[in-house]
């Protein structure tokens, strides 16, 4: 079967086509782990322009991270792209870490600063040896000169950010050392995403920004993500579905129209492609994929 490992993302993305990606995480026990395999054969029919595998708090997952990006390179025709994060690794351990990466047949990789091991919110910690920001992650990566180097952004700014000011500048030293495209944590407004690139831009940023889509499936569940990342739900959006509270199966159906809406917006807005996060499943995604009114 073709494989995608050699395949560099920021070549993918200007090449100018729309980009579809999904996100993964390593699953925790051997149900999850067919869950996951059978989601990403799934989502292998859409033809992503690249999948990507999260990276657990302090390194916890990074073996099954290597593994399953390595394996996703070897057994399917997807791009992948593997998470890595400052938190508790040395630098030459990250160095370790970045060359089972290329040896897996992974040429794409996410950096990220990572949150503190107390949790969203909590005081860093610094790791002794280490990196202690995403660009000087960037950078020891870019120097390695095997890898496409994506980074986080953020719509409505960082959690831990002052300012929107300080965020862009945060994001510019990220470009600066070397990041070749960003990709959003959840976008809960089109015009969130829009200012966040409107900001980038003008900061002389000029790197693809892919929205990032996440479908509200459950209000309750939806409601704990956006309190972690430090944000609110936006009122358009609890008026339309906390009057469904009580049929979960009524939310999941406006959870899809409302991502469904979002989406549309943002492609007609001009923004480059979308990022799934899927949480290991497909048909959600595969749902607001299809449609898109791009596919109708």
């Amino acid at each position: 079967m073709a494989t995608g490992q050699a395949t560099s993302i920021a070549t993918l993305l200007a090449a100018g086509e729309r980009s579809f990606s999904f996100e993964f995480f390593p699953p925790k026990d051997a149900a999850g782990e067919e869950v996951l395999w059978r989601s990403l054969g799934e989502l292998e029919q859409l033809r992503p322009t690249f999948v990507s595998v999260t990276y657990g708090a302090g390194g916890s997952t990074r073996d099954r991270t290597i593994e399953i990006t390595g394996r996703i390179a070897r057994e399917t025709t997807m791009t992948p792209m593997a998470h890595l994060t400052c938190v508790g690794h040395t630098v030459e351990e990250l160095g370790a870490i970045l060359d089972s990466l290329a040896d897996a047949g992974v040429s794409n990789v996410l950096a990220l600063r990572g949150d503190p091991p107390g949790g969203p919110g909590t005081t860093w910690v610094p790791t002794p040896g280490g990196v202690d920001y995403a660009a000087e992650l960037v950078d020891l990566i870019h120097r390695r000169g095997r890898f496409s180097v994506g980074v986080a952004v953020f719509p409505e700014g960082h959690r831990d950010s002052t300012s929107l000011d300080q965020d862009v500048a945060v994001m510019k030293a990220k470009y600066d050392a070397g990041a070749e495209f960003g990709v959003t944590e959840m976008v809960l407004r089109a015009s969130d995403y829009f200012g966040l690139v409107e900001r980038c831009r003008a900061a002389g940023i000029d790197m693809p920004i892919i929205p990032g889509i996440m479908p509200i499936l459950a209000i309750g569940s939806m409601k704990k993500m956006v309190e972690l990342s430090g944000r609110e739900m936006p009122a358009e959006v609890l008026a339309r579905i906390e009057p469904l509270a009580g049929d979960p199966e009524a939310v999941r159906a406006e959870g899809i129209r409302i991502a469904t809406e979002l989406c549309d917006d943002l492609l007609a807005g001009g923004a480059p492609g979308l990022h799934f996060y899927t949480l290991n499943r497909s048909k959600a995604t595969r749902e607001i994929y299809t449609a898109l009114a791009c596919h109708a």
